[in-house]
């Protein structure tokens, strides 16, 4: 199959076959990096109520760049990896001070925080439908199994053959529907699993199909290890309110709210590693305590347990922060005003 005859049988198949996505609806390069910067890492059924809101609250990059950090994390909450909230809300500060337009320029597009190669291409392609390949997780699949990829997927060897690949194939012109179409198709033939291959456009020239390896392609490094993570903290109350504090720009999970806690140390029972941290984060002592609700979540490579107490706290002293920039009392219903972590985020959820 020659490349021409590639690019022709995707963008049929694709005409037929592409999914009815909001961010499909528009050119709007503002809207397209929203989309794109919320596609990594995540899943596209999560992302559409998360884009469809946030468009709705941010409209275009002058309303974005006027709203507080804030407002900024709340509307991003549950998506995770929340520097891709603050690279956005720190691009659109930029260009508001400029004219509040996205550059139609791909080096322009590099010096702005949080894009990269992909992302770049991606606008300059769809929003701009200029002629710039791009290479990501979909199309690293779709690729290493068609050319039969034997190198590590995210090694440079592999990623050097990617890209060149990915631009021999784009058609002249035709950048926007062909960098979608091959994306597309790693998301719903050329799947990690049990791939379609017999409804695949492109399956008469796929090398790993012919040669039966198609389960082992894309090659993969060896995963990391999972590490996993013990913590406890206090739901601390006093009279109608809870304190909850936000986390320094230099930590993980920077600017987000939580409950006073933290790692529990080898040996420490949760309910002792929770009294200490409480007073070692804010000075309080704890004079009661009692089990609310063990969460768990991951992210990366790692797996956290937290267990949540409630508790209250020797006379009315306030907070002394020691790990935190900022500290608040608010009720129970004050608290969906304010971005948390995952598994702070479910102990709310569950509070009676």
């Amino acid at each position: 199959m020659t490349d021409a005859e590639f690019s022709h049988n995707l963008l049929q198949w694709y005409a037929q076959h592409q999914r009815d996505l909001p961010w499909r609806r528009t050119k709007d390069p503002y809207a397209i990096l929203v989309s794109e910067i919320m596609l990594q890492q995540t899943q596209v059924d999560r992302v559409i109520d998360y884009f469809q809101r946030w468009l709705k609250q941010f409209p275009d990059i002058p309303t974005l760049a006027a709203a507080s950090e804030e407002e900024v994390l709340k509307y991003w909450e549950g998506l995770g990896y929340y520097s891709r909230a603050k690279n956005l809300h720190k691009t659109a500060h930029i260009l508001d001070g400029e004219n509040g337009i996205l550059p139609n320029d791909h080096d322009a597009l590099l010096e702005l925080p949080g894009i990269g190669p992909y992302t770049a291409a991606a606008v300059m392609s769809i929003a701009f439908d200029q002629d710039k390949p791009l290479v990501d997780a979909n199309v690293e699949r779709v690729l290493s199994r068609y050319y039969n990829v034997h190198q590590p997927i995210k090694s440079k060897e592999a990623q050097t053959i990617f890209w060149k690949k990915a631009q021999d194939l784009l058609p002249t012109g035709k950048a926007s529907q062909f960098n979608q179409a091959i994306m597309e198709l790693g998301a719903l033939i050329c799947t990690k699993q049990n791939p379609q291959c017999p409804e695949c456009p492109i399956s008469q020239g796929c090398k790993a199909r012919r040669l039966g390896i198609t389960d082992q392609r894309p090659v993969k490094a060896k995963p990391k290890k999972t590490i996993f993570i013990t913590m406890a903290c206090g739901i601390i109350q006093r009279n109608d309110t809870f304190f909850i504090q936000k986390r320094h720009d230099d930590d993980i999970w920077a600017g987000l709210w939580e409950f006073p806690g933290g790692r529990l140390k080898d040996g420490e029972e949760p309910e002792q590693g929770m009294v200490r941290e409480v007073i070692e984060e804010t000075e309080l002592k704890v004079v009661e305590s009692r089990f609310f609700k063990t969460v768990s979540h991951s992210y990366m490579h790692y797996k956290v347990t937290l267990h949540g107490y409630f508790c209250t706290v020797d006379g009315d002293n306030e907070p002394v922060l020691h790990a935190a920039q900022a500290g608040r009392w608010v009720t129970k219903e004050e608290l969906s005003d304010f971005a948390f972590p995952a598994g702070h985020r479910k102990l709310i959820k569950m509070l009676p």
